[in-house]
């Protein structure tokens, strides 16, 4: 994805410019191989959700039907991260609206019956994210979720936390999964690292200087992480995004502030789009690959970047005080990274940085005014910064790792 007479080269030993080249770095080595997929429970972390089968069920008795009491409506989020492959949003089969789960490996998940489904085809989703709602369409008998656990598109004996699930018996949900994110929580100089918390009660979690933890409470498991200097002092706020309701929930200090924008689909970011040093709230629509940027009276500036599976990322890339966007491909490892110069010219550039499965984190980790790149890999809860010297051509002077948040 260069422009014309961007340079591009790969090496080994450092990492190096940012807009002048697509090179390979992976923290700790060789990429290792991809583990068997772990799924936990299709529900919100807390729920408690009693599954049975029986011996005609369709398309196989390894198959689970999820129930509790009142349970149209309750979100059913992914069992675990993948790529979507299926998004059914039309009642024309037995599965009724369904959602299908491409977790690699050749297994997947299906997740069938459901009132609405809240995701489209090409999205990657991460584990314990909301993809629709349970209910009772196609050839359902009462509302329930139908969930399958597939090797090579065949169903097979489920497993949940690890452990060979129990038919009849009513398990409590352990998808409370941590999300990496990265702000000026506590200077306003350099970037701390945090995690979203997605308890039954979210919170971020932050990590101090002395290693202590920062905690704020804000928003249910099923909501979307958003930070942002909602007022302009340079010191970060917590914010969600509630995918059922589409609204904002913004906090700054007691007083919450609720926008509403965007739809289902959508994934929220945040970022400074006028440089006046108060940041606004955006979106990223995977359908289309497109950023809609959200100012403060409204109106809503588009670019389209990366792909439908693709990550967010925002940050300064330039160093000139105004939000830029970037995506990051979970496959490749590799960030596309978005700028426009002082003439309105729109340059972009690739950095390959991490492991396959990794989620992308940003931060000014160094106080020098200019956004640098990082990566959490779930598995070992181990954040990697990348800490450049130069917007334009500089190479990594150092990588650092800390561990924080809870393993997956």
């Amino acid at each position: 994805m260069h422009l014309p007479g961007m340079a591009t080269a790969v090496r080994t030993t450092a990492v190096g410019g940012l807009f002048a080249a697509a090179l390979v770095m992976v923290p700790g080595g060789a990429t290792s191989a991809v583990a068997a997929t772990d799924y936990e429970m299709p529900f919100p972390c807390g729920q408690v959700w009693k599954g049975t089968t029986r011996a005609n069920h369709s398309p196989s008795s390894k198959a689970i039907d999820w129930n509790r009491v009142d349970d149209v409506g309750d979100p059913v989020v992914a069992s675990a991260p993948g790529v979507v492959t299926t998004a059914d949003t039309v009642d024309n089969s037995g599965y009724g609206r369904y959602v299908v789960i491409d977790h690699g490996n050749g297994t997947d998940s299906l997740y069938a019956h459901m009132q609405t489904v809240a995701v489209k085809v090409g999205q990657r989703v991460d584990q314990g994210m909301q993809i629709g709602t349970v209910g009772s369409t196609g050839n359902s008998t009462g509302p329930h979720l139908h969930f399958e656990e597939r090797t090579s598109r065949t169903v097979v004996a489920p497993y949940l936390h690890g452990v060979k699930f129990v038919f009849g018996s009513s398990p409590t949900s352990a998808n409370c999964v941590d999300v990496p994110v990265a702000a000026k929580w506590l200077s306003r100089r350099t970037a701390a690292l945090s995690v979203y918390r997605r308890n039954t009660v979210a919170e971020y979690r932050i990590r101090r200087p002395d290693g202590s933890t920062l905690v704020k409470r804000l928003g249910t498991s099923t909501d979307e992480p958003v930070v942002g200097d909602w007022e302009g002092n340079g010191v970060a706020n917590p914010g969600v995004w509630s995918p059922a309701t589409r609204t904002f929930s913004l906090q700054i200090g007691t007083r919450r502030t609720s926008i509403v924008y965007g739809a289902t689909t959508d994934k929220p970011v945040a970022g400074d789009w006028d440089g006046d040093g108060a940041w606004e709230v955006g979106l990223r629509r995977p359908s289309t690959s497109t950023f809609l940027m959200r100012s403060a009276t409204g109106v809503t500036r588009s670019v389209r970047l990366g792909d439908a599976n693709d990550l967010p990322v925002i940050g300064d890339w330039d160093g000139d005080g105004a939000s830029d966007l970037g995506v990051y491909d979970q496959t490749t490892s590799t960030f596309t990274l978005r700028k426009v110069d002082e003439e309105g010219t729109v340059w972009l550039g690739t950095i390959r940085f991490g492991s396959a499965g990794d989620l992308p984190v940003a931060g000014d980790w160094d106080g020098d005014g200019r956004t640098d790149l990082g990566v959490w890999t779930p598995t070992t809860a181990t954040f990697t910064q990348r800490f450049a010297t130069s917007a334009t051509t500089a190479k990594a002077r150092s990588l650092t790792t800390v561990r924080f948040g809870n393993r997956r």
